[in-house]
């Protein structure tokens, strides 16, 4: 997935809407038909049409849910509709992430969701980091939007790419997401960190918020569905926004794949925060095939400073430009230049 990269700075990243979904609020509708490319650096075009939609969302699509949702009661504490294990399925041959997906009817623009006939229990924004591995997220995307709604959250999914060919640091997408997410629905209460080639296999492994960090992707079908190790908190990681700001959120010193995870559960560890994992025969998943990057051979040196680097390393100080984000049905789309490492 290659998206054009403007050089703007992250506060004035460009926005583009590009899908026909059909059930967008009253008056929004026309406005992003009308204007789906919201893209002219060469006037301030740009600013009138955003700020008409943001009036019209505020005034429209707002107060209908103020309105629905005070006629509402919240939804049951185990959502009725839960498969348990679930078969993992090919895609059909009609289904594609460029066009609207006529198998989440119910997703609005931007990959998001919330039940209809009651008031959701958890705000959750699911992160999930990209690279290049386009096949595995429109599988991943089609799969996890089907259980998430069964599970009746309010939640969106974020794809969060970095942007030209430099060396990958999750770090500093993960965190410039972070804000990003905060800047465009601050009243998000949980995040849950997605690696884009794992698929949960039972809905009943909730995706909701937890009182403290929970490291979801227990029990892996690559490792045999065991823990490989005691301090794993890589793959699947929701997380409480007071907790991720309290751990100062991911290191931004990992170049290369791979120490990121076992740094943030030193962080959740040095904040004396108690780190949950459901059930292993539950929290299952199948994770998808592909080429694997070669990991980071300096990790294990930057891994023995990670108690030091806590309150001056992370989301507090993260240095990126987001150069777009994309509307699509199925996901919200956010690029990110991480920069240049330092030598």
């Amino acid at each position: 997935m290659h998206h054009s990269a403007p050089n703007d700075n992250h506060e004035h990243g460009q926005i583009s809407l590009t899908t026909n979904k059909p059930e967008l609020p009253v008056g929004l509708s026309t406005i992003v038909t009308n204007k789906m490319k919201l893209v002219n650096n060469k006037s301030n075009s740009f600013q009138e049409t955003y700020q008409k939609i943001s009036h019209s969302f505020n005034d429209n699509y707002i107060l209908t849910l103020t309105q629905q949702n005070q006629s509402k009661v919240f939804c049951p504490l185990v959502p009725p509709d839960l498969q348990g294990p679930m078969i993992i399925t090919g895609l059909p041959s009609n289904f594609s992430l460029s066009k609207e997906s006529s198998y989440h009817s119910d997703v609005q623009i931007g990959g998001r969701y919330h039940p209809k006939t009651c008031l959701a229990r958890h705000k959750v924004s699911i992160i999930v980091p990209y690279r290049q591995r386009w096949e595995i997220l429109e599988q991943f995307l089609f799969h996890t939007h089907r259980f998430l709604q069964r599970q009746q959250l309010d939640y969106r999914i974020f794809v969060c790419e970095q942007a030209f060919d430099k060396t990958f640091n999750k770090g500093i997408v993960m965190n410039g997401c972070f804000k990003e997410i905060l800047k465009l629905e601050s009243n998000t209460s949980c995040f849950i960190m997605h690696d884009v080639d794992l698929l949960l296999i039972d809905d009943r492994n909730m995706y909701s918020c937890p009182k403290n960090p929970r490291h979801l992707s227990v029990a892996v079908d690559k490792f045999q569905f065991y823990l490989p190790y005691h301090e794993l908190v890589g793959g699947v990681l929701a997380m409480r926004r007071e907790h991720y700001l309290l751990v100062n959120g991911y290191s931004t010193n990992y170049w290369g794949w791979g120490g990121e995870d076992d740094d943030m559960y030193k962080r959740i560890v040095n904040k004396h925060l108690t780190l949950d994992r459901p059930p292993a025969s539950i929290a299952r998943y199948k994770m998808l095939k592909h080429t694997h990057q070669k990991l980071n051979p300096s990790r294990m040196k930057v891994l023995r400073t990670a108690n030091s680097r806590i309150d001056s390393d992370g989301v507090n100080n993260v240095k990126y430009k987001l150069l777009n984000t994309t509307l699509y049905h199925l996901y919200t789309h956010l690029l990110i230049d991480v920069g240049e490492q330092n030598t």
